[in-house]
């Protein structure tokens, strides 16, 4: 397949550390970053890539065909509908937005542009969740009744990246906390690993031991139109050196574990337990790739391929959206 020439819109830590070595590994090129952030632009600019203050240096390079929208959440609808009135590809960081209004106008935007955009929704691309959606669709399972995910990090309001404030922890920018943040990746994932989403949802929210307005833990339990009940614990009070990252997929027949696998990193576990003998076994996947490395390749692809696309849904993406604001209350 050809090199595709990315751009970055928004170059924190996500994309400085996981995308822009996702885009290389893939064997595609990073050909401009815009950040109003003098210091993310000198990080780009000695990755080899040319560095713009604003989204207009960006769309005026014309070598960039695909773009990667890393900003604070709230800044995502005014970034999208300008890649899509420039005619770009766009894979933008989820959540959507900041607000459910803003995700339906990125929807919108990308919609009457007939736009290829996708959500970054990576964890669909870790290669352990590739092998459990295998094992689900060939029935190993049997009957799948359950999937329960442990999705969590510690945030302190003392975090930064390059020097700035926390925006993370901030609801206008962030648009709500570790609910927001995380909860998408496991709301979207059940959608991928069962081919079917969440119909019906419900949560808990908590602000216990972070000192800021946003919750800093979440339980979410939902039910699939098929009968799949859902529990999901997405956190940001909970130290880094705990088990925190977990997902398991039971059904009649026997479970599907993996222990850290959820993230941005390569590698994890993943096992099967026999629901007849009780006994475990390994289940081998590729451990070396991580899931934005898989991303990358998957939308370059589909960039170059259009059928592959249909792998690809706005309008599916927003179904997440809505669960999350449901999940908040809202809607």
């Amino acid at each position: 397949m050809d090199s595709v020439g990315w751009g970055i819109v928004g170059y924190g830590w996500v994309a400085r550390d996981y995308m822009a070595p996702g885009i290389r590994a893939a064997g595609h090129r990073l050909v401009a970053v815009s950040d109003p952030n003098p210091d993310c632009r000198a990080a780009a600019e000695r990755e080899g890539a040319r560095a713009h203050a604003d989204l207009a240096g960006l769309l005026a390079e014309p070598e960039v065909e695909a773009v990667y929208v890393a900003t604070p959440n709230h800044l995502h609808r005014g970034a999208v509908e300008a890649l899509a009135a420039a005619g770009k590809a766009i894979l933008c960081e989820k959540p959507m937005a900041a607000t459910l209004a803003d995700a339906e106008a990125i929807v919108r935007a990308v919609e009457s542009q007939n736009i290829f955009y996708g959500t970054a929704f990576d964890q669909r691309h870790h290669p352990a969740h590739r092998a459990i959606r295998a094992q689900v669709a060939v029935g190993r399972l049997g009957t799948v009744t359950t999937v329960r995910i442990v999705y969590a990090c510690w945030l302190g309001r003392d975090w930064s990246e390059a020097g700035q404030p926390n925006w993370r922890i901030d609801a206008a920018q962030a648009g709500g906390g570790a609910l927001m943040d995380l909860a998408p990746h496991g709301l979207d994932l059940v959608n991928f690993l069962l081919g079917e989403p969440i119909a019906d949802i419900a949560a808990l929210t908590q602000i216990r031991a972070q000192d800021y307005a946003v919750d800093d833990g979440a339980l979410l339990i939902g039910r699939t139109a098929d009968g799949v009940l859902v529990s999901l614990h997405v956190a940001y009070n909970c130290p880094d050196a705990l088990p925190r990252r977990r997902l398991e997929v039971g059904g009649t027949k026997g479970q599907l574990t993996a222990i850290d696998t959820m993230g941005q990193t390569a590698g994890g576990s993943l096992t099967f337990t026999d629901g007849a003998s009780g006994r475990t076994e390994p289940l081998a996947f590729d451990a070396d790739n991580s899931p934005f490395t898989e991303q990358v390749r998957a939308f370059g692809s589909a960039l170059r391929r259009p059928e592959e696309r249909v792998a690809y849904s706005a309008s599916r993406d927003l179904h997440t959206m809505r669960l999350v604001a449901r999940a908040y209350g809202q809607g």
